[in-house]
């Protein structure tokens, strides 16, 4: 399976990251551990996780991916070298925990490595910016982190253009660590936040990118058609917005392309995504077995310039 440099981090991934958003939300611990074991064995090595995941659900408190992650962990230990671990600080947790600050990123990272049951993080990220802190005490926070070996690389997530800039031209003047990767938001129908200037600044300086919502939530796998599909997930009535005339010509080009790789309409959206300048992997996620088995083909999948052509007309901004 094809293997990716994450940027200068020094981590290499197979181009396709598992979304761990979903552990403790729409699957509990042992369909977890079914899916974990399942990506093991099918030679993905990433997870992407948060440590507010997954706040959102009702009688959450965050945490809940990475408890399981950790559960799985020290169920199966020797397991730990064959995956990379990714997670987050900064958004609010409630209780004054939020933001990146020194004094939240050395008590987050302590949370996380606690819940995740590990002693190292492979990539810890800047969940989002926060313009309270200055770019300084943040990154000489992950300088000491990086020193005592509690995180290997460090990365940044829904950052502007000129907040990634900022942040890179401290690293660069006070000799800082730098970001090493990026997320943002980027699917066939998303390209605005990462299209344009904050691609070409990821490119010039080198930055893995890891794009999330990569199937927009799931509106790109063609299951959500009209306003009477949305009640067919927990996440339908976010999918409102996609339900106009550039949305259902996206669709349509992926049926198109999907007939012509007999593959689904997610593969060839996550294929599209792989395939983009600027993108080392997306995040996806699965709540079964099969739907695992669909991620792990997207990674084998080639579309042709013609279809990748095709596609970028359909979703032409």
């Amino acid at each position: 399976m094809k293997v990716r440099a994450l940027g200068q981090s020094g981590l290499s991934i197979v181009p396709l990251v598992f979304g761990g958003n979903v552990f403790g939300w729409t699957v509990d611990q042992a369909q977890s551990f079914r899916l974990l074991d399942g990506l093991v064995d099918a030679g993905l090595n990433a997870i992407d996780t948060a440590d507010c995941y997954s706040l959102w659900a009702p009688g959450n408190q965050g945490g809940e991916s990475e408890t399981i992650i950790g559960h799985w962990l020290a169920a199966n230990p020797h397991k730990r070298d064959k995956v990379l671990l990714l997670t987050k600080v900064g958004w609010d947790l409630g209780g004054g925990r939020k933001g990146l600050s020194r004094q939240r990123i050395l008590a987050g990272v302590e949370d996380s490595l606690r819940r995740l049951q590990t002693d190292c993080i492979d990539l810890y990220q800047s969940h989002c910016p926060d313009d309270s802190v200055p770019h300084e005490e943040t990154l000489r926070a992950y300088e000491t982190l990086l020193r005592d070996g509690k995180i290997r690389a460090i990365g940044c997530s829904n950052y502007s253009a000129t907040q990634l800039q900022a942040a890179l031209d401290i690293s660069r003047e006070l000799g800082l660590p730098r970001y090493a990767t990026l997320q943002p938001e980027y699917n066939l129908y998303d390209r605005a936040q990462f299209d344009g200037a904050l691609k070409s600044l990821a490119v010039r300086e080198g930055l893995g990118v890891i794009t999330y919502f990569s199937l927009a939530s799931g509106f790109l796998s063609g299951k959500y058609r009209s306003e009477a599909d949305l009640h067919k997930s927990q996440r339908g009535g976010g999918l409102a917005k996609y339900l106009n005339a550039r949305g259902l010509g996206i669709l349509a080009a992926l049926d198109e392309v999907a007939a012509e790789q007999q593959a689904s309409q997610a593969e060839v959206a996550l294929a599209w995504v792989m395939a983009s300048d600027g993108v080392t992997a997306p995040i996806a996620s699965a709540t079964s077995t099969g739907q695992l088995a669909s991620l792990v083909r997207a990674v084998a999948l080639e579309l042709s310039a013609e279809q990748m052509a095709r596609l970028e007309q359909a979703s032409a901004l």
